[in-house]
């Protein structure tokens, strides 16, 4: 592009102004700003390979060149950072955080202590603040684990539930109730 005039500055600083009304300056350091001919549109590429740029809207995109990593922010407060490997991860101005991982699981990170995390084959894992977790299965089994027991429910209406002492209690859909020791030992069956 055509330069309208050039300014050199004792610190070795470089400024060309070109006709399109674009602003070039050159550091020393090898850093170098370009201000779009709208004033509003600014990219820095620093000497090190890094890239920020601030848009017109004020959304700042800044390239992290070594770690090979994009983060922008946007004027609502949304920032996303966008990873070599694939991973996203988005942090919502309410302190939200949603976090894409290459497999395309997600997983979600509540401000109240809640974590959510969907996995590709539609497996779904909640876990609360108490450290409770529940799993619901794609083949519509769910799972609740507490600190007192493990509780498998089946879409048939069974629930089996292991304790921590390892005792088993598996309760059937026709009201049959069956009990195990921690060896596997049928202690109680209700045959109906």
């Amino acid at each position: 592009e055509e330069i309208e005039r050039e300014t050199a500055y004792p610190d070795g600083k470089v400024e060309k102004v070109l006709k399109n009304g674009c602003h070039l300056i050159f550091f020393p350091n090898g850093t170098w700003k370009k201000v779009g001919s709208d004033g509003k549109t600014v990219t820095i590429t620093f000497f090190n390979g890094d890239v920020k740029q601030v848009m017109p809207d004020q959304t700042v995109i800044y390239y992290y060149a070594d770690a090979k990593t994009t983060h922008t922010t946007y004027s609502d407060g949304l920032e996303v950072l966008q990873f070599s490997n694939g991973q996203i991860e988005k942090h919502y101005p309410d302190g939200k955080k949603e976090i894409t991982f290459p497999d395309q699981t997600i997983k979600n990170l509540f401000t109240d202590g809640q974590e959510e995390s969907i996995f590709p084959d539609g497996t779904i894992v909640r876990i609360q603040r108490d450290g409770s977790k529940t799993i619901e299965f794609n083949n519509g089994q769910r799972e609740l684990h507490t600190s007192q027991f493990k509780r498998r429910e089946y879409p048939d209406g069974t629930v089996k539930t292991v304790y921590m002492n390892g005792q088993q209690e598996t309760k059937y859909v026709s009201g049959r109730v069956r009990v195990k020791d921690k060896d596997g030992n049928i202690i109680m069956d209700t045959k109906l």
